[in-house]
């Protein structure tokens, strides 16, 4: 076999290795970072919380949070869209690769737990959520992706579109 087979051979072979990973891509209005202190001023726990606008309530209301374990949760500046961007591996979904991608970004220390007052006007099971993905079989590592909202989608790495409603890998 010449070099030229042999390099295409090894490439194709080192491609099919490492598969696409997906990735659920949610649009939110407000993405915040919340540092939680108790009543003596002790640090109970930081979070991400992840907020649409509501026009009928005129306020923001939480979709999401999750607890903030990595500095790799925390958004960045996207100079280019002028939004904000969080991509993390989330164990909350079988480390699904996520990214959220927001228009606003607010960094919060508090005595209370906004996420826990918020459900006081959106209760939890009314809340969209972040896009889910559900392992369907661990033999076959098949995943599904199931888009809570039309402004969610899945997409492949390389940030091309998968499919909008439901994905399997």
């Amino acid at each position: 076999m010449g070099a030229l087979p042999m390099a295409m051979f090894v490439s194709l072979a080192t491609t099919s290795l490492n598969p696409v990973e997906a990735v659920a891509v949610d649009e939110v209005d407000l993405i915040e970072i919340n540092h939680y202190f108790d009543d003596k001023g002790r640090h109970v726990l930081d979070q991400i919380i992840f907020y649409d606008w509501s026009a009928q309530q005129s306020r923001y209301q939480v979709r999401d949070w999750r607890m903030l374990k990595r500095p790799t949760q925390i958004p960045y500046r996207d100079w280019r869209s002028r939004t904000y961007v969080a991509v993390w591996h989330d164990p909350h979904d079988g480390e699904v690769l996520r990214q959220v991608i927001a228009k606003a970004f607010r960094e919060t220390w508090t005595q209370y737990d906004p996420e826990i007052v918020e459900r006081d006007y959106l209760p939890k099971e009314k809340r969209k959520k972040l896009l889910k993905f559900i392992k369907r079989s661990v033999a076959s590592e098949t995943s599904v992706a199931e888009p809570v909202s039309p402004s969610s989608q899945v997409r492949s790495a390389g940030n091309a579109p998968v499919q909008s409603s439901r994905v399997t890998r």
